[in-house]
Parts: C-alpha cells; structure tokens; sequence
C-alpha cells in the first residue's frame, strides 16, 4: 500500500536508527508545512534505544543498557526495539482541526481499532495516555503515545508492542507509571506478524482520518497536552 486518502503510507524493512528516523521525520514536516510533500505515516522498527520525552524524571531511569537519547516528544520515557511497531505521523492539524487533544484521542482510537481486528480488547485509561488492556489479566499497557505538534504539523506518533523483549522495559519505569506492566500481541497469544498488524492499522486508518476534524481554541506558546503531547 502506498497511498491512504493521498497520505503516503511507507513501511520500512528491517531496523531503522532513531536518528537517522528522527532526522528525516523533521525534514518531511518542514515539508510538508512548506507544501512541498505529502503526509506521511511511516511504519517502521529501531534497534534497541531508550528515548526521553519532555516529562522524563531522571529517577525513571533504572538502568540505561542500551542508547538514550532524549527527544522533542510529549511524554516520558520509553522503550523501542525489535518487534515493536513504530508508527511516525506527519501530518497537517492546519488542514485537519487545530485540535491536539482531539488528535491525541484519534490516535488512541485507532490504535483500539486496530487491536481488535487483532482480537484484543484495549481501552483508553482516565488519565493515562497510551492503550491498555487486561484480557484475562492485570490491566496492562500495549501502546505508547507521544507527539509534537510544531505550527500544527505533527511529529512522532505511537509504539506498539506486538513481539519485542519486554524484559528490556526493565531499564525504566514505562511512561512514569510504575504500578502497571506492560504487554504484547505475543504475550497476549495473538497474531505476532508485523504484516498483519499493518493490514488492522491501514483499515483502520480511514476512520482515524475522519476523526481528527474538532477544531477548537488553538493553545498559544508551547502546551503540554494529556502527558503525551507537546504542541509549540
């Protein structure tokens, strides 16, 4: 699939490195924001790294075995690696609703979406940014979200843990919240097939699309929105 409502829809092989992802990320929304290219949601994986949002509290460091790298996102800190899902948006809110948070709950719905077609029931948790679910077990979180939002063209997006190593989330506490666990499609018994989880985001993403146009009062200067989100 190359093309979702004229939004490019690019699935890169392999591991990609977070800076060379992060760099080419800030040059696709100075792009786009130019109206020199299209939206784009990029689907990817990175080799084992640590990134630190914003919100991260040096204590939530336990113990820094691979990389660390802080990073412009909302959020704290977070784990990406090898059978992880990472998907970038870059996408223009100007054309969309200047909406953060609706943008932040859009994201969150898709992402639900997604793990339903998966047969897993996740949810939204008062509070807590991100997707979680229990399905016969404690409540758990299976998705990460963090964004920015620079002059309403949005950067960084969501992690979805469909086969990594949760053993490498024991080198932080996950997003700042120590009392709850995280879980994956494969220890939930699920489909561990990145492909697969691809085809439930791409049906998914039209309806995701379709949400995102709640305009409301722009925030002015740079917010923190919903712990996951920065907008300057």
């Amino acid at each position: 699939m190359t093309d979702i409502d004229g939004i490019e829809w690019r699935v890169s092989p392999g591991l990609t490195p977070y800076d060379e992802a992060l760099a080419a990320m800030e040059a696709r929304a100075a792009a786009v924001l130019a109206g020199e290219a299209r939206e784009l949601i990029w689907l990817l994986e990175h080799p084992p790294i640590y990134t630190a949002g914003t919100s991260a509290q040096a204590g939530d460091l336990i113990d820094p075995r691979f990389p660390v790298v802080s990073t412009g996102r909302g959020g704290k800190y977070t784990y990406h690696g090898p059978g992880q899902r990472i998907v970038y948006l870059v996408l223009d809110l100007n054309a969309r609703g200047r909406d953060v948070r609706c943008f932040v709950h859009g994201v969150e719905g898709w992402v639900i979406a997604a793990l339903d077609r998966m047969g897993v029931a996740a949810f939204r948790a008062e509070g807590r940014v991100g997707i979680w679910t229990r399905d016969g077990g404690p409540e758990a979180k299976i998705g990460a979200i963090g964004v920015r939002v620079r002059r309403w063209i949005t950067m960084h997006g969501l992690a979805v843990n469909v086969a990594p190593d949760l053993t490498h989330f024991g080198g932080i506490v996950p997003c700042g919240l120590p009392d709850y666990p995280v879980t994956s499609l494969a220890a939930l018994g699920r489909d561990t097939r990145l492909a697969t989880f691809d085809a439930a985001l791409a049906e998914s993403a039209p309806a995701l699309l379709s949400s995102l146009s709640c305009p409301s009062e722009p925030p002015r200067g740079k917010t923190r929105l919903e712990g996951g989100a920065l907008c300057d």
